[in-house]
Formats: C-alpha cells, sequence, structure tokens
C-alpha cells in the first residue's frame, strides 16, 4: 500500500456492501486518496460466491483493530446490526468517513451526521437532518425539513416528503412512501411499496396502501 493513502475498508460484505464497492470505484476522482483495503465481516467466507472481489473479507468486525490511517464505509443495510457494529468498532478507535456519490444533489442548509452513506440519483431538499450511520440507497428523495435518525436505511426509490420525521434505526422498503408531516417511530419497519398516510408507531411493521400495521 501506498504511504500517501489510506486504507479504506467496508464494514459489512452482503448484497449492499458490494454495491457500495461499485459506487465507490465509480467515483475514484473523490477517492483517489484511498486504497481499498477489503471486506471486514464476522463470515470470513461471505464472499466465498463473488471471487473476484480482492481483496475479499480481510478481518471479522470483531477481531478488526484500527490501523492509523484506515477509513471504514458503513455497509451493513440492517439498522440493528449496523448500529451494533458501528459501537464496537469506534469503541476501539475506529474512523468512519462519509460516502456521498457525485451524482446525488444536496440543497443548502443540510445536516449530516457521519458515517452516512448516500447512493448515486440521491437528492436532499433544504434543511433535511441525517442523523449518523444513515444508509440512503439508489434514487431516493428526501424532502425540505425532513428529519432521519441514527442508523436508518432507506432501500431504493423511497421517497420522503417534507417535514417527514424518522426515527432511530427505521428500516424503508424500496419505493416507499411517506406524506408530509408524518411521524415513524423507532425502529419501524415500512414495507416495501407502501404509503404511510399519518404515523407508524416505534417497532411495527407496516405495509400496503395505505399503510397499516402488520407486525408485531
Amino acid at each position: 500500500m501506498s504511504d500517501k493513502k489510506r486504507r479504506l475498508l467496508l464494514v459489512g460484505a452482503g448484497s449492499f456492501a458490494r454495491e457500495m464497492a461499485s459506487w465507490i470505484r465509480f467515483n475514484a476522482p473523490e477517492w483517489a486518496r484511498y486504497e481499498f483495503g477489503g471486506f471486514l465481516d464476522d463470515d470470513l467466507h461471505a464472499l466465498a460466491d463473488y471471487p473476484n472481489y480482492s481483496p475479499g473479507v480481510v478481518a471479522k468486525i470483531s477481531d478488526y483493530r484500527p490501523m492509523t490511517g484506515d477509513g471504514l464505509v458503513m455497509a451493513i443495510a440492517d439498522p440493528h446490526t449496523k448500529l451494533q457494529a458501528a459501537q464496537k468498532l469506534e469503541d476501539r478507535g475506529a474512523e468512519f468517513v462519509s460516502f456521498v456519490h457525485q451524482s446525488v444533489l444536496i440543497a443548502d442548509h443540510v445536516r449530516l451526521g457521519r458515517g452516512i452513506v448516500i447512493c448515486p440519483n440521491a437528492v436532499v431538499s433544504c434543511h433535511a437532518e441525517l442523523g449518523d450511520f444513515v444508509a440512503v440507497n439508489l434514487s431516493c428523495t428526501i424532502g425540505h425539513d425532513v428529519k432521519i435518525g441514527r442508523g436508518c436505511t432507506l432501500s431504493a426509490h423511497v421517497d420522503l416528503t417534507g417535514f417527514v420525521s424518522v426515527g432511530e434505526g427505521v428500516f424503508l422498503g424500496s419505493h416507499a412512501s411517506v406524506l408530509p408531516n408524518a411521524k415513524i417511530g423507532a425502529y419501524a419497519k415500512i414495507g416495501a411499496g407502501s404509503v404511510v398516510l399519518r404515523s407508524a408507531r416505534a417497532g411495527t411493521t407496516v405495509m400496503g396502501v395505505p399503510a397499516k400495521q402488520i407486525l408485531p
């Protein structure tokens, strides 16, 4: 590894991490100061069916000890697992870096936490706030004055409209929509294609148009 380049590691080696490896590679001008160092995952064989990744899984998350200059990108989609891994790694002194693809549009007065991931073609409107370790997948739209709690994951094509409030650790499935002023409680799950009109209670799973609670 060049002395002038930092080592970049992806935390996780699942499907989202494989996507992230591609987005980072295609975003090369922004990441030229890094050299890709592989994946961290507690399953050392997570990439066994994908031999083209080199380096692959280089260490377990539970075993990894930060080296000077390492930069970590959070690439775990599940909010619970993501926040647990982040806490363990930061407790050991790991440094997370945010990834915002060069195609992303970010308006004025937006606040981004640490360890953010925003994938291609997303739009973040004015006065939105994204907490630590939020992941925003392809082509999402985040409206004005939206507040997203730490650890949330937005799957592809999610639409959060103005003044929506999303609690910590929420997972939103692909093409889910949340209408203006609606509130999503912590660790709720919003099913793919659902439309939330007013609210979803903490810890529940909702689905449908309009979205209705199906679990627990």
